[in-house]
């Protein structure tokens, strides 16, 4: 095992196996130069291997600020690149769009929910979960109720609908956060209308959000 280590960690300097006193005592300071190495080997023979760094990942997901550098992308060849008023007019109409979004956001952000409408935290996988897809999905219930089957239904039972008065009051980094729940939901469940429509809005409102930043930090 040792001769694989150096083979991968060569040592930077050598230092051969030297006569000691007997008396030789690793505990206290070294006495001469060759105690010093001696005691330099040992230490370092009591370091592992291999050490891996213990990430927590959901402090990186709080409210992360993205930076794309633009200037090191290659041109497109001759012929192939759009034209510039071609450019101008996709970033006028997404610029249009984003304004309405924005406008209808802050209006239903204004407007209060319904007193069983309580949204979970942006790291409460599970509750999450439970929120859009409802108790009856996630608990995988055979006795799912129908959206449309009566006018006074549960939507704590059957999961709350991606409305625009939910989806505004959530920020980017709640927004991605919910959007990898759903992921790893489809990966483990099977597909339902309820969770592709999640998913859609999930993936519109990221959009809106990161090229809508994209587009501040270029044009400021």
């Amino acid at each position: 095992m040792e001769s694989v280590v150096e083979e991968l960690m060569p040592r930077l300097l050598p230092v051969e196996d030297c006569d000691l006193a007997e008396d030789f005592d690793p505990t206290v300071p070294p006495r001469t130069p060759q105690e010093y190495l001696k005691r330099v080997q040992i230490e370092a023979a009591k370091c592992p291997d291999v050490v891996v760094a213990q990430i927590d990942p959901k402090k990186l997901k709080k409210k992360q600020t993205v930076n794309i550098s633009l200037s090191g992308c290659q041109p497109a060849p001759e012929g192939y690149s759009p034209t510039l008023k071609w450019q101008q007019q996709q970033v006028s109409h997404f610029s249009t769009i984003r304004q309405s979004v924005n406008k209808h956001r802050d209006h239903w952000k204004a407007q209060h929910l319904d007193s069983n409408v309580t949204m979970p935290t942006t790291d409460d996988e599970e509750g999450w979960k439970k929120f859009c897809l409802g108790e009856k999905l996630y608990l995988e219930l055979t006795d799912q109720i129908s959206r449309d089957e009566s006018p006074g239904i549960d939507y704590v039972q059957i999961g709350f609908p991606p409305l625009l008065s939910i989806v505004s009051r959530m920020n980017q980094a709640t927004v991605t956060s919910v959007l990898e729940y759903l992921t790893n939901w489809l990966v483990e469940k099977e597909f339902t209308p309820e969770l592709m429509a999640l998913c859609f809005v999930s993936l519109s409102g990221e959009a809106i959000i990161t090229r809508g930043s994209l587009s501040n930090s270029t044009t400021g």
